[in-house]
């Protein structure tokens, strides 16, 4: 990794300087639908990184039960999803782009057999959303045996490991994500068992890994230094020989599927889990400096981290924000779904009534075909319409989870007055984002945050809102019930607990403007070194000619 020092500046905004605004207009007069319905559309706001599910049980339906896994985990990433099963001599993928639900059919789990499995659902933070950086990752190893890996974060040194796995990988790198990276590092160790190769391997990686991902017969589990994002260890039936092992992103999954909770992967942590049941050994001290964004926005509301209700988190950030931040106002509703939790909290703490504003659509999700411009200028009311009746004549609070760009509360901003808010306050129950996060959430770049370099009052003219305010960081952190020192808080302070390289050794496109740059190239045909070009249920990965497969 880079020896370069981590950034240190802090801007706040009264520290801001600034003679003119270069910030979006919010207008009054009344525009075409499509033009802000573009602006909502085209600002994703934060991305989770991914999810992953593991589990360990001879009798039970591996395949089914990391389906379910993936669906209680499909929130974290929506772009692919990936299943790896092992029956103690092979291991076989199979992963595709889409949601869960497209992946996977009845005929295609029932295909995937074995004693344990891994599991994957992505939101690319490193490389292209592309069939081969799909996941879990697959390499053969030196020894005959195989690796399937599923990854949750994003490594900070991923150019220095490329630059030495260059000399010893075996077989061609084709996908460009720190995922294939780290499995091939494990899969390039002859003579080493895989227990002894992560135990080489995981103190060499730098910046947030939740890692997943098994041999043959034996499933692992691991979590970087730092513990930035979380990954939990659950029980499958009682004490006797037939229990099963879980390891999951979130508590929730474990609740999906029918496993009690036994305890969190520890930060520096390595669980190996076989026959003998779970062993545990440390590769690293443990420095923890757990995600605050995933209270805020990335795990659902019924998950528990570092023992804290991600609901109650919220609830208490909005008891938070009325007190920090009052409104003169007739009803609190909340921007479904992350942002309900506070707005409940924020009408509790004010006493003034919530109510149902919003109604989302929750069926809208990741789809491959481009949307007519008749459906794109009715953009926004794919996902949120108002609720006309509840809104008219009335003085709003409306309670979000976070502005990154601004373009969706500009947008709902609009939408509310045309129907019919008299005033619209804006409350947000997280500190301004100011910074891009370099450990597994894709924000947009530093220059597009809209509050890196501008005073709130800028932006909420901008938004077109009456009022407009954040709750504080010491507010945010207050209702975690976790030590300050003891969380990442870098998209709000700037401070990031792992130091970063130099700007050109980051970026989502690293491997792959390396590659480029190289002449090298992507071949979709290659990945793990096992040809792949027209495998299908029904021919390679399935009769052992390739261990990856896809649909046809």
């Amino acid at each position: 990794m880079s020896n370069s020092a981590r950034p240190t500046a802090h801007v706040e905004p009264a520290d801001v300087s600034r003679s003119d605004s270069r910030l979006p207009a919010a207008t009054t007069e009344r525009r075409d639908a499509g033009d802000w319905a573009r602006e909502y559309v085209d600002d994703p706001g934060p991305r989770d990184a991914c999810g992953v599910f593991g589990v360990w049980a001879p009798d039970e339906d591996v395949a089914n039960l990391t389906y379910y896994g993936l669906y209680a985990l499909q929130h974290r990433g929506q772009e692919a999803a990936g299943i790896a099963v092992a029956d103690g001599r092979t291991v076989v993928v199979f992963k595709e782009l889409g949601l869960v639900a497209q992946v996977f059919d009845d005929v295609t789990l029932a295909s995937l057999t074995g004693h344990l499995a891994v599991g994957h659902t992505r939101y690319s933070t490193t490389g292209s959303s592309t069939w081969d950086n799909a996941q879990p990752s697959y390499r053969s190893s030196h020894g005959g045996g195989a690796v399937a890996l599923g990854h949750n974060g994003n490594l900070t040194n991923t150019a220095t490991l490329a630059a030495d796995l260059a000399d010893t990988v075996r077989g061609p790198i084709r996908a460009t994500t720190d995922s294939d990276l780290i499995t091939a590092m494990l899969a390039a160790h002859p003579g080493l068992t895989l227990e002894e190769a992560a135990m080489d391997v995981l103190p060499r990686l730098a910046g947030a890994f939740s890692l997943v991902f098994c041999d043959t017969s034996t499933l692992y589990a691991a979590r970087d230094t730092h513990g930035v994002h979380p990954l939990v260890l659950g029980r499958l039936g009682g004490d006797g020989p037939d229990t099963g092992w879980v390891v999951a992103s979130e508590t929730a999954a474990l609740d999906i599927v029918g496993a009690g909770f036994v305890r969190e992967v520890e930060p520096g942590e390595l669980i190996v889990i076989d026959a003998d049941g779970p062993r545990s050994h440390r590769f690293a001290p443990a420095t923890p400096h757990g995600c605050l964004f995933e209270y805020v926005y990335l795990a659902r509301p019924d998950t528990t981290i570092a023992g804290r209700s991600v609901h109650a988190t919220r609830v208490e950030v909005g008891r938070t924000l009325a007190h920090e931040a009052p409104a003169d106002a007739d009803l609190v509703i909340g921007v479904p779904q992350s942002g309900v939790p506070a707005a409940v909290g924020f009408a509790e703490a004010s006493h003034i009534p919530y109510g149902d504003g919003l109604v989302k659509n929750s069926y809208v999700g990741r789809t491959f075909i481009q949307p007519s411009q008749t459906i794109r200028q009715r953009g926004i009311r794919l996902k949120l319409n108002p609720l006309r009746d509840v809104i008219d004549g009335r003085r709003l609070v409306v309670v979000d989870d976070s502005i990154v760009r601004g373009n969706t509360q500009r947008a709902l901003v609009r939408m509310l007055r045309e129907a019919g808010a008299t005033e619209v306050h804006v409350r947000i129950s997280s500190p301004p984002v100011r910074w891009p996060c370099f450990y597994g959430i894709d924000f947009a770049t530093r220059s597009e945050l809209i509050a890196h370099n501008a005073h709130v009052d800028e932006i909420r003219e901008s938004l077109g809102a009456d009022s407009l305010a954040y709750v504080s960081l010491a507010g945010l952190v207050a209702a975690s019930r976790q030590p300050v020192a003891q969380l990442c808080r870098a998209c709000f302070d700037g401070v990031y607990p792992v130091p970063l390289p130099h700007a050109d050794h980051l970026g989502k496109y690293l491997l792959e403007d390396a590659a480029d740059g190289d002449g090298a190239g992507h071949d979709p045909a290659l990945v793990g070194g096992a040809a792949l070009d027209g495998a299908g249920m029904d021919g390679a990965g399935m009769d052992g000619a390739s261990p990856v497969a896809r649909r046809r």
